[in-house]
């Protein structure tokens, strides 16, 4: 099975109630690749840095299996930066910095071995550039998958609504769900968003989970709890690395098969926010995801 995932791979100052890391390594394309990798190899990374992204983190995404043929290095400019500060309830947070540069002038090419590629993991990105990477595919995917926010509900939404008919599964918050459908109720805002497009439409709510909604079925998988959450930055890319990571790995897109990811997901998610950056996924064993997804088992059984 092959994954391809598009994004971002940067550099982001992260300020929270538990302390600071200053140039750090982000980006939603390194998240969803870190964390895909502990479920499927050679993970097809579209994507753009500049000279200054260190080459250490690179190896070690080629050390988790990751393809980066598809990666674009201008070594005369700079990555994308992103500086943000927590609230003291880690739910919300202020975005202090936002540097495009390679970004603000990105364009996704598909290397020829790419172009076939089964699973599609479409990370938060202007919504134009996530067209450009469907529309060089030379076969239909089995299925793809579309993170979105919205800022581009808010300055792209004709484009946007044009890549959601070309997606099977959407994930997205709760307030984004809310003003993408224009309704305040979740069942609600999931059927509207169904007729958009995506068969199935995944609702995160940060500490309070997430809900799957598709085939006329709903499931709900509660977040861990952990004692101590340091760095939210991350979570939802990581849950979607994980989600798509395990369809990937097993090859089961149905109802059954996407509530188990959704569970791998958040396990995912758990270990990323446990620490600053994307140090929180590396090193991890098969042990160490099993025991939590058994966690999340527990949690739920009655």
């Amino acid at each position: 099975m092959s994954l391809l995932t598009v994004g971002t791979v940067a550099f982001d100052d992260i300020e929270t109630p538990f302390g600071r890391a200053e140039n750090v390594v982000g980006g939603a394309c390194t998240y969803i690749a870190l964390a895909a990798s502990y479920f499927v190899r050679g993970i097809r990374v579209v994507a753009v840095v500049g000279g200054d992204f260190p080459k250490k983190e690179l190896k070690y995404l080629e050390k988790r299996g990751v393809d980066l043929e598809g990666l674009q290095i201008k070594k005369n400019e700079k990555s994308f930066f992103w500086a943000g500060r927590y609230h003291d309830d880690m739910n919300g947070r202020d975005t202090l910095v936002t540097d495009l540069n390679v970004l603000a002038d990105f364009d996704p090419i598909l290397p020829e071995t790419y172009r076939h590629s089964e699973y599609i993991m479409l990370g938060n990105l202007t919504p134009a550039v996530q067209l450009r990477v469907l529309d060089q595919l030379l076969s239909k995917p089995k299925l793809v998958v579309l993170d979105t926010m919205n800022f581009w509900m808010d300055n792209a939404l004709e484009d946007l609504k044009k890549v959601l008919k070309r997606v099977d599964v959407i994930t997205i918050n709760d307030e984004e769900a809310r003003q993408l459908s224009g309704e305040r109720s979740l069942l609600k805002a999931a059927k509207i968003i169904h007729t958009m497009g995506p068969k199935y439409i995944v609702i995160k709510k940060g500490e309070h989970g997430a809900i799957l909604f598709g085939e006329d079925q709903v499931f709900y998988a509660p977040a861990l709890l952990l004692p101590q959450v340091t760095d939210p930055t991350g979570a939802g890319d990581t849950f979607a690395g994980g989600f798509v990571g395990y369809l990937c790995k097993t090859g089961d897109v149905s109802m059954n098969g996407m509530k188990k990811a959704i569970v791998f997901g958040s396990a995912m998610a758990s270990f990323c926010v446990e620490r600053f950056s994307t140090e929180g996924l590396k090193n991890l064993k098969s042990r160490d995801i099993s025991v939590r997804v058994r966690q999340f088992a527990q949690m739920v059984k009655f």
